[in-house]
């Protein structure tokens, strides 16, 4: 078990950094409010009543009666000094102060079960079934190869791969694991980025040729531009940095399709424009089959591995995490 001094000096450091000289403040009888830490048992608990959203169902899953899940979390307000749910007689939502505890006890318990994990004699042998899901054409060129080293390694994992360009729901459709190419993360899971990536924009040299070399991005509106929605990106809308910082551009064109491989085809066809990620375009780049435009400008969208709990929970997702961030760092994105 982590010692107090441990816990301690982990609360201390990731609350600091979230509320600056605010927590300071708080500090100058820190003596009283460090002996007065909410537990871990807490912070657990709390983190089970987001995922829920309920003190009833986090009480059910835990085996506890709604009345003492709602005495913990109340305790746990008065030791942080916050209030961290806003209570109806229908529904729990977080407040924004709650937000920010919640990131803040991820990363603490995390931090806590490494620790234990490190010093334990044993590590855990990944086994049964994990559920991923991710986007059809980073899933079929990128994501599937490497499993394929991952299953070669790990005998008694069995593994389900999903392509879907779509929000998925981790929890209500049973995914253990949903690697994301940018995007946002629902605040009761857990984010970790495994490998960098931006969207860029890029067109066939025969598009050029004939259409000419867009020299602004407002000059994008008058040209061919090959749309899809990916996921739960906007239809025609493309979300930019540049220089000048973060910049909104409408795009339009003849040819659109919700599927990232037939757009990147049309591309190479000298068919138009588009925003395409560096890991699926680079060798293009390379051998000159398409072009960077507006190379000032790109989108973010890094490649994360998304789960619903903490990774020393499950030794199956916390070794396909591992090994994705090693391998993906190590080839060409």
């Amino acid at each position: 078990m982590i010692s107090d001094f441990l816990y301690g000096t982990l609360f201390y450091k990731y609350y600091h950094l979230h509320f600056g000289k605010q927590f300071d403040i708080l500090l100058k009888e820190r003596t009283r409010i460090v002996n007065n830490l909410p537990s871990l048992d807490d912070l657990k608990l709390f983190c089970a009543v987001v995922r829920n959203l309920s003190f009833i169902s986090t009480a059910n899953e835990l085996g506890f009666s709604p009345a003492y899940v709602s005495k913990r979390i109340a305790l746990l307000e008065e030791n942080l000094q916050v209030r961290l749910l806003q209570r109806t007689t229908r529904r729990v939502s977080v407040t924004e102060e709650g937000e920010t505890v919640l990131r803040l006890a991820q990363q603490i318990l995390e931090d806590v079960d490494q620790l234990t994990s490190t010093v334990a004699t044993t590590k855990s042998i990944p086994k049964g079934t994990l559920r991923i899901s991710t986007s059809a054409g980073f899933g079929r060129k990128r994501l599937a190869p490497a499993l394929s080293e991952l299953a070669s390694q790990n005998p008694q994992l069995k593994i389900q791969l999903e392509l879907l360009d779509r929000p998925v729901d981790l929890v209500g459709e049973g995914f253990d694991l949903d690697i994301r190419i940018g995007g946002k993360v629902e605040s009761s899971f857990i984010l970790r980025k495994i490998a960098s990536n931006q969207r860029i924009i890029c067109a066939a040299p025969t598009y050029v040729e004939r259409y000419g070399m867009p020299d602004c991005l407002d000059a994008l509106g008058k040209h061919r531009c090959l749309i899809m929605r990916e996921r739960d990106h906007s239809f025609g809308i493309w979300r930019l940095k540049g220089p000048q910082g973060p910049i909104t551009v409408k795009v339009d064109g003849t040819m659109s399709s919700n599927n990232g491989e037939i757009i990147h085809r049309w591309a190479l066809d000298g068919q138009g424009i588009i925003l395409r990620s560096t890991w699926d375009v680079d060798s293009n780049l390379r051998d000159g089959t398409l072009i960077r435009i507006l190379p000032e400008y790109y989108q973010e969208a890094d490649i994360a591995a998304v789960y619903p709990r903490r990774l020393t929970e499950s030794a199956k997702v916390r070794v396909c995490v591992e090994f994705l961030q090693e391998r993906l760092k190590n080839h060409s994105l």
